[in-house]
């Protein structure tokens, strides 16, 4: 069996070490494609894979197509938009993702972003402080109930929606569970977006339900760039001059948004959320214990097609 992890932005060597030792103990081989440039490299190493480990890589059709062998694909990391579900179903491939293993560290990047735009991106002026403003979680999955955690330290009011995730789970935790984003985004000071990109939320994020916030409000994205309706955002901005967004996803109008709104939105020059050496090492290893699992018992636990 060849196990190949096919990173374009490696794993650290330490992660490496701890797939390749979860790998090899179970009696199988680990194929390395590192910092490659063109897809066609992609398309000759998963040739002869049996299962793929990845992480921002594209994983379509013509790669499941290429790799004749292919049983499995790992997303490492929580999204997995970056695979073609359907083609990989349609060819009997499972597709999972690692969810949890990168929560914790999106989680402070929210507050690392919130902190930042509060304090007016140090720019010398006076800010405000975190301590009682109302935090709003737009989903409440791993890096949510994080987010959760970190913000009762700071002392915030919780409150969360999530369409999927039941009432009596949330409010366990201290937090308030609203019935609709409407809801969320009327009754709070800041939102925290952790919903994925699909047909339904793609652009939901919009004027207005952004318009819906008070006034001071800031909102803070590390869940994926397809959410927020990038053009309704320069126009609400345009007429809320007390609205402030980061992001951690650069968006596609980024001059744009710097040049109109330079102190008061700010974006990472590339997705840093899962950018720590325990987020990388957790995500890793977890991907190849879950592979070795699939392929020796048949488990599908983190199917997500």
């Amino acid at each position: 069996m060849k196990i190949l992890v096919a990173t374009d932005k490696p794993f650290a060597k330490i992660a490496v070490d701890g797939i390749r030792a979860e790998v090899e103990a179970a009696g199988f081989t680990l194929a390395l494609l590192e910092k490659y440039t063109e897809k066609r490299q992609l398309l000759e190493a998963a040739a002869d894979a049996d299962a793929i480990i990845i992480r921002s890589d594209i994983i379509d059709a013509e790669v499941i197509e290429a790799a004749k062998k292919l049983k499995i694909v790992v997303r490492a990391g929580a999204g997995y938009d970056n695979v073609d579900l359907e083609a990989a179903k349609k060819a009997g491939v499972c597709v999972m993702n690692t969810p949890g293993q990168n929560a914790n560290a999106v989680a402070e990047l929210v507050f690392g972003l919130l902190v930042f735009a509060v304090r007016n991106f140090y720019n010398g002026a006076s800010g405000t402080e975190l301590k009682s403003k109302k935090l709003g979680i737009h989903a409440y999955g791993n890096v949510g109930r994080n987010v959760a955690r970190i913000a009762k330290g700071f002392g915030m009011e919780l409150y969360a929606y999530d369409a999927f995730c039941p009432a009596s789970i949330i409010e366990a935790d201290g937090v308030k569970a609203l019935d609709s984003a409407e809801s969320l985004y009327a009754a709070c000071d800041v939102v925290s977006l952790h919903i994925p990109a699909t047909a339904e939320t793609k652009k939901s994020i919009n004027y207005a339900l952004l318009d819906k916030m008070p006034e001071g409000a800031v909102l803070v994205n590390t869940a994926r760039k397809e959410i927020v309706n990038e053009e309704e955002i320069v126009t609400l901005m345009e007429t809320r001059r007390d609205f402030k967004y980061v992001t951690d996803i650069l968006p596609g109008n980024h001059a744009e948004m710097q040049e109109k709104f330079a102190a008061r939105y700010f974006s990472t020059p590339k997705k840093m959320g899962a950018q720590t050496s325990e987020a990388n090492i957790n995500a890793g290893i977890a991907a190849a214990k879950q592979i070795v699992d699939f392929i020796k018992t048949g488990n599908e636990r983190f199917r997500v097609n």
